[in-house]
């Protein structure tokens, strides 16, 4: 059974975000930095080389294996922001016709760039997220 490759690290959230050469994706990943910090009440940490992580819990896959994740996060990849919203859509699914402009995957909202959106209506997605977590985890 092979490892996680994606795990938590002593890598510095601020001197990622840092190196991100798009002055807007920086510019939103430093918001999103300081806006799921007060969110979540919890410090951010680096998980892998490239995502930003809140908290965390443990999964269980079918098979059996475990795994620990960020509860939320965010990476600002190259073609846009990554959101993780590990719970899903389902509780959110009230939310995103009035967000704005993105896509979204199994827990992923894809965003590209924060102008797109409205803020107050993405911190309710991050804050009903962290709850649903923190109560299911």
């Amino acid at each position: 059974m092979s490892d996680v490759k994606t795990k938590k690290n002593n890598q510095s959230p601020l001197d990622f975000i840092n190196t991100v050469a798009h002055t807007t994706r920086k510019e939103d990943s430093l918001y999103l930095l300081e806006l799921m910090e007060t969110v979540t009440g919890k410090k951010p940490v680096m998980w892998g080389d490239s995502i930003v992580g809140y908290d965390e819990y443990e999964m269980v896959y079918a098979s059996g294996r475990k795994a620990h994740w960020p509860m939320v996060g965010f990476s600002p990849r190259k073609q846009n922001l990554s959101i993780y919203i590990m719970p899903g859509f389902s509780i959110i699914d009230d939310l995103l016709p009035v967000l704005g402009k993105h896509k979204t995957s199994k827990a992923c909202l894809y965003i590209n760039k924060l102008a797109d959106v409205d803020l107050d209506i993405l911190k309710q997605i991050i804050e009903r997220a962290i709850t649903y977590m923190r109560a299911k985890y």
